[in-house]
């Protein structure tokens, strides 16, 4: 199996600062409709469509997690 670096590791990554829940969502639809526009056929597009997305969606649960009282 070959090695390779995760996107994201929980173990090891921290989650700094949690976004205002307005904020999130607002950059959630914003990113969203930036990534709309990727070319499906670049790979490097998708990418960065796919790192940008999994950020926006990161920030957009702890700020709900944050909404409820709980803990990320």
């Amino acid at each position: 199996m070959s090695r390779y670096t995760p996107l994201h590791d929980p173990e090891t990554d921290l989650h700094f600062g949690v976004p205002p829940l307005q904020r999130a969502i607002d950059r959630a639809r914003k990113t969203l409709d930036e990534k709309a526009q990727a070319n499906i056929h670049d790979q490097d597009e998708m990418i960065r469509a796919a790192c940008g997305l999994h950020y926006v969606l990161q920030d957009l649960l702890a700020a709900l997690d944050a909404e409820r009282g709980e803990g990320s």
